[in-house]
């Protein structure tokens, strides 16, 4: 019997054995033998944007305010059910660079596409004075390059793309995700936000100019309009709700099939424009109107979460399914939120576009039946390219022998057995279009719980240990040269291993060079971009 029949008559056999018999152990055993011998279902919801402490799971070691204001119940089941990850990082502080490690599982330094792409030609980063970014992968991923979405593919999986794509930039083929190994693309294109979140404006720019200016003339297309959902034209539906019935279409549709489904959920949720899903205001009377109305675009995205697991429940299917919760980048918080600026993800330091924590850190959850524990908590550190390898591996598949892998099989560490000492490594070399804390083109290195922050302008460098200094607020590169110096050359061999390229000097037009220890480190005052 080939194992798509198996995982048909799985819940058959299961419902029968219910009435036949009084033994649930028997039941049990049963179907999780049937369980073992079909290949597991895999559903990633990678949220846009949302930051670590912006889920009402804690990711700290206590529970804080943020925790208690937002509301987020259906990860708080699967938090439950399975294990939160509470070192669980993105490859990036934007999302282009993330999205591309999850599908490849490269660090963004190797697949090159290092920073948001729009337009194949063109570079979105903000000018420096005297840096630039170096010839970076604008296109973004490519049909060349291997993806998970094509290796499951291949291994005889149905591949669903819900929402936010952003792989490959517009005007080449990588901006079409059915070009990346995905046979169903819902909404996604080269573009990474949209122009609205409302089915009454067609999501659409001409749409929310028309109806915040009925006298004035809307225009036309926008390259942020969100593509593939007419059908919800002229509705009061929010786009997170639109994209979650056409994922459980999808879903549903597999499961019809006897098909291993591998559903990529990526709500635009809960990236700007911040507006509010209506519907759920109430709950977040007295907050500001800008954060309750982010408040109302998280529980969207927990609700359509929800929704998916109790899509899973009624197939008969979440016993055999890997359910990732994760963000692409760390919480916006320079600009466009209510409140203080880069203070949204504290304790963490600053916010989306930062080499500081914020920027990076963000919430995970994976539930993977008999690997994971209910109700788990695991420190070790983990990264977005690490899932890659490890749902090929769990799907029976992998990744051509010539592709370069940087991320690590996670079920080592979601067994809890011990896991060799890896470092992690960001780089952008690029000026992100807002100001705040650690935005500017940085490399940054975690090794163990020191971590070493590398500013390509200078260069200079910063210290700490996010083991007694999470928020980032004690630089002790100045008393820990040793380790600066350990650090440094540890960057230099990744440097190496993966064609990592630093930022140019305007001036020489050659790249910044990674100092070779401390006492090499210029210490050159911080220029601000545009002055």
């Amino acid at each position: 019997m080939c194992t798509r029949d198996v995982t048909r008559i799985q819940p058959l056999i299961v419902k029968r054995l219910a009435y036949s018999y009084t033994c649930p152990m028997l039941t049990a055993a049963l179907t999780l033998s049937l369980a073992a011998a079909a290949p597991p279902n895999i559903v990633i919801v990678m949220v846009d944007d949302l930051g670590w402490q912006d889920v009402s799971v804690p990711m700290h070691s206590e529970t804080t305010p943020f925790n208690e204001q937002w509301h987020t119940p259906a990860l708080k089941q699967l938090a439950a059910q399975g294990t939160v990850l509470t070192n669980g990082y993105a490859a990036a502080p934007v999302c282009t660079p993330t999205r591309v490690s999850l599908m490849t599982g490269q660090l963004p330094c190797r697949h090159n596409a290092t920073y948001w792409t729009l337009y194949h030609d063109r570079d979105n980063s903000k000018k420096r004075p005297r840096i630039a970014a170096p010839d970076w992968a604008k296109e973004g991923l490519q049909p060349s390059t291997p993806t998970l979405a094509a290796v499951l593919k291949a291994a005889g999986y149905r591949t669903i793309h819900c929402g936010k794509a952003h792989f490959g930039a517009h005007g080449t083929a990588g901006s079409d995700p059915t070009s990346l190994g995905f046979d169903v693309n819902i909404a996604g294109h080269g573009s990474g936000g949209p122009a609205s979140f409302y089915g009454t404006h067609n999501f659409s720019a001409a749409g929310r100019r028309a109806a915040n200016s009925p006298n004035a003339d809307p225009g036309g297309k926008s390259v942020w309009d969100i593509p593939g959902l007419e059908q919800y034209h002229g509705q009061d539906i929010f786009l997170t709700d639109a994209l979650c019935n056409e994922a459980i279409a999808a879903l549903d549709q597999a499961v019809a099939d006897d098909t291993p489904v591998f559903l990529h959920f990526a709500p635009y949720a809960v990236h700007a424009p911040i507006m509010a899903n209506r519907a759920l205001l109430d709950r977040y009377d007295g907050l500001h109107p800008t954060e309750a109305a982010y408040g109302t675009m998280i529980e969207s995205v927990d609700n359509a979460l929800g929704r998916i697991l109790e899509r899973l429940d009624h197939h008969g299917i979440a016993g055999n399914t890997i359910v990732v919760f994760t963000s692409d980048n760390g919480g916006l918080s320079a600009h466009a939120r209510g409140g203080t600026p880069n203070t949204h993800n504290a304790p963490l330091k600053s916010g989306k576009g930062s080499s500081y924590e914020g920027g990076t850190r963000v919430p995970w959850v994976i539930r993977w039946p008999d690997v994971t524990t209910a109700g788990d908590r695991i420190d070790t550190p983990v990264i977005t390219q690490d899932l890659a390898p490890t749902l090929a591996r769990a799907a029976g598949t992998g990744f051509p022998q010539t592709h370069a892998i940087d991320g690590a099989d996670l079920r080592s560490v979601l067994n809890a057995d011990a896991v060799p000492a890896r470092p992690l490594v960001w780089h952008q070399p690029h000026q992100w279009g807002a100001n705040g804390p650690g935005i500017e083109p940085f490399t940054a290195i975690r090794d163990g719980d020191w971590k070493l922050l590398l500013y390509h302008d200078g260069p200079r460098v910063e210290l700490y240990n996010l083991a007694t200094d999470i928020g980032e607020t004690t630089d002790l590169a100045a008393s820990e040269t040793d380790r600066v110096t350990h650090l440094l050359r540890a960057l230099r061999r990744v440097a190496v291993g993966t064609g990592l390229q630093m930022s140019l000097n305007i001036a020489s037009g050659e790249p910044v060079a990674i100092p070779r220890s401390a006492e090499t480190v210029p210490g050159s005052p911080v220029v601000p971009a545009g002055g």
